[in-house]
């Protein structure tokens, strides 16, 4: 039995793992070669790498039983395309979500350029943490201020460096990280702001929620979208089932 997975995420490649280790054979689709790195090689989990078509991805789902989307929370317009595809390939589509988070004393934004407006008009360095692609929003900001943290690739320092922002106000680390290294974060570069994602639990925002807290600094969020689907281990078990009743009507 063919399972696909969409993943780049945590949740995706603990599920590949355990879906192959119960008899599945698992294709799972990461976007870049750091999503690859992260995957890991792993017995029963075949690993496709780099951006698919809308064809591509049909072609990749025709033999497949049934589809899983463990994509980042915030990528809306990935799930909807994969979404499509399952559609046309006749395929069964489930969507893998990750609880949200409390945000505390947060401030709520709608996107990223909304933000950015919202600190145009005030002082002090910025700690953003909601990935290289947001960091054009940014752009009406003085770079000096801006502290992004960015996973340590050559894209995100690329997008940094359109920016104009000083090396010495680049943190290309991989998360997620403890509380005490965001306070340490915000100390160091004396931080006033921090923008977010609600990354959730695997995605370290209680730790920021927290950091933030502890240290008196303003959070901004950045809403995330709307959207249904099922928790892992509804994903999981679901997944086993029809793992199951494949092997006996084999």
């Amino acid at each position: 039995m063919k399972i696909v997975i969409f993943g780049g995420t945590t949740e995706g490649r603990e599920l590949s793992k355990l879906l192959a280790e119960a008899g599945a054979a698992v294709t799972v689709c990461v976007a870049t070669e750091y999503g690859e790195e992260e995957q890991e090689s792993v017995p029963g989990v075949a690993i496709r790498t780099g951006p698919l078509s809308a064809a591509e991805k049909q072609a990749l789902l025709c033999d497949a039983a049934l589809c899983v989307d463990a994509t980042h929370p915030y990528a809306r317009h990935v799930s909807e395309s994969v979404k499509t595809a399952c559609e046309a390939a006749e395929v069964e589509y489930i969507r893998l979500l990750r609880p949200a988070c409390k945000a505390g004393d947060a401030l709520v934004f709608n996107s990223a350029p909304e933000a950015a407006a919202w600190l145009k008009d005030r002082e002090g360095r910025v700690l953003l943490t909601t990935g290289a692609k947001e960091l054009s929003a940014c752009a009406d900001l003085d770079p000096e201020r801006l502290i992004p943290r960015v996973l340590p690739s050559h894209e995100a320092l690329n997008a940094c460096e359109a920016l104009g922002i000083p090396h010495r106000n680049i943190i290309a680390m991989q998360g997620p990280f403890s509380t005490e290294l965001n306070i340490a974060l915000i100390r160091q570069y004396a931080v006033r702001y921090i923008v977010s994602k609600d990354g959730g639990g695997p995605g370290g925002f209680p730790e920021k929620v927290q950091a933030a807290k502890e240290t008196g600094v303003q959070l901004l969020v950045l809403r995330r979208p709307a959207e249904s689907g099922l928790g892992f281990d509804e994903v999981l078990n679901l997944c086993k089932t029809r793992i199951r009743v494949a092997n006996k009507e084999l």
